[in-house]
């Protein structure tokens, strides 16, 4: 049972390592224009709660951000959270009465919750959804999905979106290791290639918004080579900009660029909340790439963020399998050669609140290719 669901103010977001879900992430949305909610709630069933028993209730909050699609309708998204994570039955019902408990705070015209969760995927526990050669063969199809995320709910009201905003599939470095061992545990390739670069002479620094024209024209040549959507450059001076120091969940960024020869090779934005370091947002250039600069960039990330006393590193998306196909097969492959451990996530479900609307919206959505609401 929820109680005490609220407002307070998105300073007073708790401390967590989940940077969509900090204080800092919700001055980001803001300062794009976005409206920004911070809601606590309680759980008194800690059986929900694997681990958590022996407390009489779960203290815990979201953030969320409120978009308007048209002039008379508004989603609410919920980007990776909630934070706190029931236990596999009982996901959808806490995330039911969740739902239902934030109708009357979010405003009259919102016509659904985008929840877009990092809990953990079913179908990555479990063997039979791994290949002979340990290959995760992925989730089943959206119904097979809604029918179990829905098991024991009351209404049966969650819907599998489309797509995933945030990306559902990321690699963790543990970075409790000693920097002999990180490299131990990488593939071969990718420890050579590190070495390889800091031998040719590629140094990293660390900017502030110096640096910004810098990252951009790394940002459009990549977005170009790789046909990606450009975004504008006040997207990525708003995460730069951004200030959360005097609240309960702010974030250090930093944006690492790395040159040869005074010549800019790659680029990347750091973001550090509680134990993680997380690369956010990266960019290259097509000159030197037999320097590997993108390695010494990503190692020297890591290195970073151990130093700041990290104790994981989240590499930030990759395709969910190595298929070759997938258009972030690249990114798979770059990735995993650092090590870690790759992980699953249920990614986007929407609770309707108004369900006429949100036929409309999910048919719209689709032929749209959906609303930018990350």
């Amino acid at each position: 049972m929820l109680t005490n669901v609220c407002l307070k103010e998105t300073e007073e977001l708790y401390a967590t390592p989940i940077l969509q879900q900090t204080a800092f992430w919700s001055e980001v949305k803001t300062s794009l224009g976005a409206n920004t909610l911070a809601v606590n709630f309680t759980s008194q069933n800690p059986d929900l709660f694997p681990g958590l028993s022996n407390q009489s209730y779960i203290k815990s909050d979201l953030l969320v951000i409120l978009q308007q699609i048209n002039r008379n309708h508004s989603v609410a998204y919920v980007p990776y959270g909630p934070e706190v994570e029931p236990q596999d039955e009982f996901q959808g019902v806490f995330l039911e009465e969740l739902s239902e408990s934030l109708r009357s705070i979010l405003p009259s015209n919102c016509i659904l919750i985008r929840y877009d969760l990092c809990w953990e995927s079913y179908w990555a526990r479990e063997k039979d959804h791994f290949d002979e050669n340990g290959i995760w063969k992925g989730e089943p199809e959206s119904h097979s999905q809604e029918f179990r995320f829905n098991f024991n709910t009351h209404n049966w009201n969650f819907k599998k979106a489309h797509s995933n905003i945030l990306p559902a599939n990321t690699i963790y470095l543990d970075l409790t290791h000693e920097r002999e061992t990180l490299l131990e545990r990488m593939k071969p390739k990718t420890r050579y290639n590190i070495r390889l670069a800091q031998r040719k002479g590629v140094t990293v620094r660390s900017m502030g918004m110096e640096g910004m024209d810098i990252w951009y024209g790394l940002y459009k040549e990549t977005a170009i080579r790789n046909h990606l959507l450009l975004n504008d450059m006040k997207y990525f001076r708003a995460v730069l900009d951004a200030r959360a120091e005097h609240s309960s969940s702010p974030a250090d960024v930093s944006l690492m660029i790395a040159e040869y020869e005074d010549k800019p090779l790659a680029a990347m934005f750091l973001v550090i909340t509680g134990h993680r370091g997380s690369y956010l947002y990266g960019a290259s250039s097509s000159l030197y790439r037999n320097l590997m600069a993108t390695y010494a960039l990503q190692w020297e990330a890591i290195m970073k963020s151990q130093l700041a006393g990290c104790t994981e590193y989240d590499m930030f998306g990759i395709s969910p399998t190595p298929d070759p196909q997938h258009p972030l097969y690249g990114l798979y492959k770059f990735k995993s050669g650092f090590g870690g451990d790759i992980y699953h996530s249920l990614g986007c479900w929407d609770y309707p609140l108004d369900k006429e609307s949100y036929t409309l919206f999910r048919a719209s959505e689709l032929g749209s290719q959906g609303y930018h609401l990350s």
